[in-house]
């Protein structure tokens, strides 16, 4: 039998990852609708700070929508659970673009500050689709670990491709149409997605309402752990961000954030390539290990004072962070039950979100503080506790 290239290898994993009917559709959707939540951010800051020209202001609405989001978040996610992604992902995202709709109308009538706020805060309850997504292979592939762990990375570079092209074209619709465009396009892109995605019945995975007593996704062991590990991960991400821009000046900090981005998701997709792992625990500390050392490699080329060399860095160390974000994915996957598997990966992203907080808030303090490219030390750290924190957590699925 003639030995298979890559090329076949990618079109026969990806081929029949796709086989279900009605998969390609519910992909799409997500696509979709993911988009938004990668530009809301950038173009609520800019139309905040072209309104009221206060930065500080956008930055303390934005960062209030992050905050309230990680609190909502997993309680919508457990509603999806219990009752079905269609019946509690369209009223919640309906609810989310009521909110972005009054941020707008806020700013054009400056109303005062505090509406600002509250309305962004009602953005929070749009569903985590990509979390739904991944539920969604999870029931196709539930019989499959080869062709889940190949969902797994495909969600994954799904998720680089959107934060690669979203706050992109976020801050591009803003500038070249008018101050709103980016928060009104990104709002449509929401509701259609997810109408979209919805409309998929036959791949949606069935409600499970929750027994009394069932534990939630926090009690299983080795759960509180591996959301360490997220955290982590999201600190990595958030400094890495800062620290390149106010490392690189202009418009090519995009694009060597894009590069960094690039190599995660061209790396998510190989890595689905790979079968998958039996011992889940011990393949993450390998990524988190592997990341660590990457991580190093913007720090020393920062130094060199040279933007190209700083860029290959970027997408060096890029390629570290979709294996580990497909692999604790799997973990949570594993350790979640059944009923529980939307809001077991809402968790985990929220950590994820409060993780980039902090390595914002961090690598910022960094830049102002200390010398140039320094806070890029600050996701070599991140990785190496991440790491460790995945050496101590003791997995055991429920």
């Amino acid at each position: 039998m003639p030995q298979r290239t890559l090329t076949d290898n990618v079109t026969y994993r990806y081929r029949r990852l796709f086989a279900p009917a009605g998969a390609s559709a519910f992909t799409a959707g997500s696509l979709v609708a993911r988009l938004p939540f990668a530009m809301f951010s950038v173009s609520a800051v800019v139309m905040i700070a072209a309104s009221r020209g206060s930065y500080a202001l956008a930055g303390a609405v934005t960062a209030t929508g992050l905050a309230t989001t990680a609190l909502v978040a997993p309680w919508t996610a457990r509603l999806v659970d219990r009752y079905g992604q269609a019946r509690v992902a369209v009223p919640a995202a309906a609810l989310a673009a009521l909110g972005a709709l009054a941020l707008v109308l806020c700013v054009r009538l400056d109303a005062p500050a505090w509406t600002l706020f509250a309305s962004y805060a009602a953005t929070a309850t749009a569903p985590n689709v990509g979390g739904m997504a991944r539920a969604r292979w999870a029931h196709l592939h539930r019989d499959d670990p080869g062709a889940l762990h190949t969902a797994n990375s495909f969600e994954q570079a799904l998720d680089e491709l959107c934060f690669m092209t979203g706050p992109a074209l976020g801050a591009l619709l803003c500038a070249a149409l008018f101050p709103e465009a980016g928060t009104l396009i990104g709002t449509a892109l929401l509701v259609t997605g997810t109408l979209l995605f919805t409309a998929q019945r036959s791949t949606e995975p069935p409600p499970a309402p929750r027994a009394a007593g069932a534990r939630s996704p926090l009690r299983v062991r080795g759960m509180a752990g591996l959301l360490v590990v997220f955290l982590a991960t999201g600190v990595v991400f958030g400094a890495l961000e800062v620290t390149t821009l106010a490392h690189v000046d202009g418009p090519t900090a995009g694009l060597v954030l894009g590069l960094q981005a690039g190599g995660s998701c061209a790396a998510g997709l190989l890595y689905g390539l790979l079968p998958p792992a039996r011992a889940l625990p011990r393949r993450l500390v390998g990524c988190l290990a592997a990341m660590t050392v990457l991580m190093a490699l913007p720090l020393l080329t920062a130094r060199a004072g040279s933007t190209a060399l700083l860029a290959g860095g970027l997408l060096l160390a890029g390629a570290a962070t979709a294996p580990t974000m497909v692999t604790g994915m799997a973990l949570v996957q594993r350790l979640t039950p059944r009923g529980a598997l939307t809001e077991g990966m809402t968790l985990a992203v929220t950590a994820v979100l409060g993780g980039i907080a902090v390595g914002s808030a961090t690598a910022g303090w960094c830049a102002e503080h200390l010398p140039a490219g320094a806070g890029f030390a600050v996701p070599v750290v991140a990785a190496a506790l991440g790491g460790v924190a995945a050496g101590m957590t003791k997995a055991r699925p429920s």
